[in-house]
């Protein structure tokens, strides 16, 4: 999991609008991407910390920036059937070893089908405005640099939906952090 930033095997890619900066750990592969799935499917929250810790790490080498880590949230029915937000726990994870505060700063405003089941055209319609700024964190946001925090990025559309508010909202700049990149 030490890839060079955001560029797996040498092919640069564009960063998702809003984006700053995009680091990941790891290709959505083998063990990376059985670790999580047994998070987010199967209640493994245990492995939240190692890979939380892996976040972290690779913020720390390569981040240029960030005040602020805002986990992507999921929706509050999905929050209630599955028990746990798994972004939540990575940003818990991975502040705790940066030294960073955590901010549910964000709401998923509209329940969205799975990214995973969508090609790429649809991704983008389907997160586009389905996240909006939490009531009270407008002060939190403003002039700093969030780090937004997610398990697995594929083509940045849920990174840029999240950014749209923390923009508006006044934050300097936004970055995404995730362990594994799928291409």
């Amino acid at each position: 999991m030490d890839e060079l930033p955001g560029v797996p095997i040498g092919l640069v890619a564009p960063l998702p609008e809003g984006i700053a900066q995009l680091e990941w750990c790891a290709s959505f592969s083998g063990p990376v991407r059985e670790a999580l799935h047994a998070l987010k499917y199967r209640g493994e929250r245990r492995l939240a910390a190692p890979l939380g810790e892996a976040i972290a790490r690779r913020w720390a080498r390569a981040g240029i920036g960030g005040d602020l880590l805002v986990p992507v949230p999921i929706h509050p029915e999905r929050l209630r059937f599955r028990g746990y937000d798994q972004a939540v726990l990575l940003a818990r994870a991975a502040g705790a070893h940066l030294g960073l505060p955590v901010a549910p700063a964000l709401r998923r405003t509209v329940a969205t089908a799975a990214q995973h089941r969508l090609g790429r055209e649809g991704r983008a319609a389907n997160v586009g405005r389905a996240f909006a700024l939490e009531s009270g964190w407008a002060n939190a946001v403003r002039g700093r640099w969030v780090v937004i925090v997610d398990d697995i990025v594929t083509t940045g559309a849920t990174l840029s939906g999240c950014a749209v508010p923390l923009l508006e909202a006044g934050a300097t700049a936004v970055a995404g952090l995730a362990v594994a990149r799928e291409r």
